[in-house]
This record gives C-alpha cells, sequence and structure tokens, in this order.
C-alpha cells in the first residue's frame, strides 16, 4: 500500500469560507494564502470581496451587499442575505466542502455552521462573535456546531473555559497588515499636507449607512475646529469598499477642506496627530499605529434601544474592551453631535499631558494583541481539519 493513501492531504480538498465584512475578507484572504501555501491544490468557493477573490476564491455572493450595522438595518438587505444562506446551505450537501471555514459574522455563520454540522462537514470558526458583550447564551450553540476555533483577543479564550470547544487564541492579524509605506514627513507630502499645521483624521467607517450617519456630523465638527484652532488641516482615508463620489458628494456640502485619500489608511492615521474613528476594526488600527483618538458610535434608534437591553460591557470600542478600562472617549448615539466630537478632540489637543498618556496606553494595547503571524497559526489550525 502507497505510504500517501491514508493522508487527508492527498486528494483535492473543496473548503467554503465565508467572510461577510471587509475585514473578515481581509483575514480570510491572508488565511486562505497561508493555507495554499500549505497545499496548492487546495479549492476555495464563498462569500467575500476582493481581497478573497484575489487569493483564488471563487466567489459566489458579495460580502459588500450584506455588510450592515445595527439590528434595524438588516431588515433592508435581508432577502438578498437569506437567498445567499439557501445557496450555501444547498451547497453543503450537493458540493460536500470538506471544510467550512467561517469568519465572524455570527447571525449569519452560526446557522451555517449548523448546517455544516448536519451534514456531517467540519466547521472552522476564525474570529470569535462577541458573546462577552452580547447574547451570550451562543456559547452553547457554538460549543455545539463548530469543531476548532481560533480567536482574535487575548480574553476569549476563558470565555470559552466552560464549554468543550478547542480555542486557540493565535494573535490579531492586524499586527500583520497595519504598516505605514511612508516617513511622516514623506506622508505630508504625498497628501498634499503642510508640516507643523495640527492634523485630524476622519474615520467615518466602511459601509455606506455608517457614512451616511457619522460623516455630516464630524464634518460639522470639523467645521467647529477650524474656527477654534489656529491652525488645522483634515483628512479622511477611503475604506475601498465605498465610492468616491458618493464621500465626496457630502464632504462637498461643508465649508472646509478633507483630503479624501485613496488605498491608504494606515499612513493617513499614522500622520494625524488625533483622529475620530466609527466604533469597528478601525479603533484597532489606530490604536495599533497609536494615534490618539475619540471614537463615535451612531445606529438607528430602535438598534440602539434593543442593543442596550442586550449588551452587557461598560465599553464599546475594542480598544477600551481589551484595556480594560475606557482610554479613549466614545460618544454613543445621541452624545454624538458635532459638538460634542469638537469638544473632546479640542480638549485632548489642549492637554499635553493627556495626549502622552494616551499614546502611552496604546503602546500597551499592542504588546496584548500577541505576536505577528496570526493567519499562518490559523492556517495550520483550519489545515488540521482536513
Amino acid at each position: 500500500m502507497h505510504s500517501d493513501q491514508h493522508s487527508p492531504h492527498s486528494t483535492h480538498k473543496k473548503v467554503m469560507i465565508v467572510a461577510g465584512e471587509a475585514s473578515g475578507d481581509l483575514h480570510g484572504a491572508h488565511v486562505v494564502k497561508a493555507m495554499n501555501r500549505l497545499d496548492p491544490m487546495l479549492r476555495f468557493y464563498g462569500v467575500g470581496g476582493e481581497k478573497l477573490r484575489a487569493a483564488g476564491v471563487d466567489i459566489i455572493a458579495e460580502s459588500s451587499e450584506m455588510a450592515v450595522v445595527g439590528l434595524t438595518e438588516v431588515l433592508s438587505k435581508i432577502g438578498f442575505i437569506l437567498n445567499v444562506r439557501r445557496k450555501l446551505k444547498r451547497s453543503l450537501v450537493e458540493d460536500r466542502p470538506d471544510l467550512a471555514i467561517l469568519i465572524d459574522y455570527p447571525d449569519f455563520n452560526l446557522p451555517l455552521a449548523k448546517a455544516a454540522h448536519q451534514s456531517g462537514i467540519k466547521v472552522f470558526y476564525y474570529i470569535s462573535p462577541q458573546i462577552w458583550a452580547w447574547r451570550k447564551k451562543r456559547i452553547y450553540q457554538i460549543a455545539r456546531y463548530v469543531d476548532r476555533m481560533a480567536v482574535i483577543l487575548p480574553f476569549e479564550p476563558a470565555v470559552y473555559e466552560n464549554v468543550d470547544l478547542d480555542v486557540t487564541f493565535v494573535g490579531h492579524p492586524l499586527l500583520d497588515v497595519v504598516r505605514q509605506r511612508y516617513s511622516r514627513d514623506d506622508a505630508l507630502k504625498e497628501f498634499g499636507l503642510t508640516n507643523g499645521t495640527t492634523t485630524v483624521g476622519i474615520l467615518p467607517g466602511s459601509r455606506r449607512n455608517e457614512i451616511v450617519s457619522l460623516l455630516p456630523d464630524m464634518l460639522e465638527a470639523a467645521c467647529i475646529l477650524k474656527n477654534r484652532l489656529s491652525s488645522v488641516q483634515f483628512i479622511l482615508p477611503l475604506a475601498d469598499t465605498l465610492d468616491y463620489t458618493f464621500v465626496a458628494d457630502i464632504v462637498g456640502r461643508y465649508p472646509v477642506e478633507v483630503r479624501i485619500i485613496r488605498n491608504n489608511v494606515y499612513d493617513v492615521i499614522a500622520v494625524s496627530d488625533i483622529a475620530v474613528v466609527a466604533s469597528g476594526t478601525a479603533t484597532l488600527e489606530t490604536a495599533l499605529i497609536g494615534t490618539p483618538m475619540i471614537v463615535v458610535y451612531k445606529v438607528s434608534q430602535i438598534s440602539y434601544y434593543l442593543g442596550k437591553l442586550l449588551i452587557g460591557v461598560d465599553n464599546i470600542a475594542l480598544v477600551n474592551i481589551i484595556a480594560g478600562r475606557r482610554i479613549v472617549p466614545e460618544l454613543i448615539q445621541h452624545e454624538v453631535t458635532p459638538e460634542g466630537m469638537a469638544h473632546e478632540i479640542y480638549g485632548i489637543l489642549n492637554d499635553n499631558v493627556r495626549l502622552k498618556r494616551i499614546r502611552q496606553e496604546l503602546r500597551s494595547i499592542k504588546d496584548r494583541l500577541g505576536t505577528s503571524g496570526a493567519a499562518a497559526r490559523t492556517a495550520q489550525l483550519a489545515y488540521e481539519l482536513l
């Protein structure tokens, strides 16, 4: 008998991968590339965006069509989302993938995990749902239907201590991704900014509904700061999920100059003295770069009140959750006003001791997030299930 006959990797293996949001598309693409280094014959298909497609995944539904914030915002896309899930469930039965890799996006992925489990297909979950924040009972569903999980926040393995689930902290994938291309001086030149002028970064999110909800207030805050600070300039890194003209049209309605920069979020954050950031992955990216920030979060009123009933954490910014205390200001819902944002930014910029303390505390966040190589460790854990 040939020695490789029992090898689990001797035939072409098919892997379904599902990333419903921009960050999942990014982190998933790194895992796919790392798995392909382990076995170039692997075939991937599923839900994702440009980055998973570029990594060689056969995309059957676009993640940008599925990304939503808040409970009520889901309703506008529910038909499309359910249709995609039906298609994937059918594929589990008809195409029989050898493994399902599900990335975050729990309201979509947990029912899919159940369907895969019932079809006898192994489930690897990358990036834990935030069960430590809300709907904690989902832990039992996860333990029942998931074979192995890779988590990216240092406190998450302890969350799963009391259930029977194979959980590994792999480090945060952003540690491999957050890199600046330019020195500060070169970045200022590249972006057409003035050296010695206070630079405020505006990061309104990666989804259209976040932009509509947050950007107008952020721009009004910029107008207030322009009047209050002797010299200030504003810069906005365009998320690659967004259309330039959509954002530029909104910016054009306000009497303040904002430079919109494509394809370079990290240098924009690095060149900013302070940033106003929509709650989400961008708060961690900003923390890793070490730029002081204020964090804002706003959804529809009904989403907010439903969320308030369900959410059990003191802070909503990931950077504050990891620190275990509020190291950067958070403005939530009705607090997200132009005056509120301008007041917080102005207060930090005019207090050197506070600025220095925030920078130091952001450095400690980086130290807690593990070491680089999350994608390679995750790929190995997933590959072992094949």
